[in-house]
């Protein structure tokens, strides 16, 4: 009886055997398909210095579209101040600023500014706050705003089409490590630097920020934005709104 029955053990095993190789190769082309990533995002950043205005840029984009933007802002003895922007359908939807600036009796005072537009780019929630209190904004101080946040997309896309990017890092007269952990044997300069600029980098170790490009052994620097001693720390991109 047993003898009897072995040979349809085997059969009923092969077959078993055979179905669930046929179910893991099935499973196997199932996963090896690639799902598309309709989430693809692009990252740049950017800076540039007018007068005693220094600017550092970041922005993000979903597909081919800007989807956020962010800048850091020095103003010297007036101020400075960060920013995080958000676009939607190309138009800006929300902005949110913080920093100081100069009262000409108090100093150095806080200030926030907080605005949500609609898709017809009217300001649909406003708040500006400075030193604690509350204050109206202006029709022209919304188009400023306006303005400044295409401005930061419009300079990141003119560098990024030169090749240039923002580079923050540290150099100790040696080497040039960068904010990311990078290191570069080699720091150029294509500009023209004073004279006391040039003394320092030759002798302090000292944080940098510029706009330029990286090589393989080579920093070079095209735009420098910001020199200070090693203790700075690497600015990063402001975030204040949420996801």
């Amino acid at each position: 009886m047993h003898r009897g029955l072995l040979p349809r053990c085997n059969f009923m095993n092969k077959h078993l055997l055979t179905s669930l190789l046929l179910t893991s190769l099935a499973l196997a082309g199932c996963a090896s398909v690639e799902t598309p990533n309709l989430e693809q995002f692009t990252h740049f950043s950017g800076g540039k210095v007018m007068g005693d205005t220094t600017s550092l840029y970041w922005m993000t984009e979903r597909l081919t579209r800007v989807s956020t933007a962010a800048d850091y802002v020095t103003m010297g003895d007036y101020g400075y101040y960060q920013s995080d922007y958000r676009w939607d359908d190309g138009e800006l939807r929300e902005l949110i600023r913080k920093g100081k600036l100069l009262d000409t009796k108090q100093g150095l005072v806080p200030f926030q500014i907080h605005i949500r537009f609609n898709k017809d780019g009217d300001a649909i929630y406003q708040q500006y706050r400075v030193n604690g209190k509350v204050l109206p904004i202006q029709r022209e101080q919304l188009g400023r705003y306006k303005a400044e946040a295409n401005g930061v997309v419009d300079s990141i896309k003119q560098e990024s089409r030169d090749g240039q990017n923002l580079i923050q890092g540290y150099w100790d007269g040696e080497t040039f490590e960068t904010c990311k952990g990078r290191e570069y044997a080699t720091l150029e300069f294509n500009q023209t630097l004073p004279n006391f600029v040039i003394d320092r980098l030759a002798s302090v170790d000292s944080y940098i920020a510029f706009i330029g490009k990286e090589s393989r052994n080579t920093a070079t620097v095209d735009e420098l934005l910001m020199l200070n001693d090693d203790g700075f720390d690497c600015v990063q991109r402001p975030k204040f709104i949420s996801e």
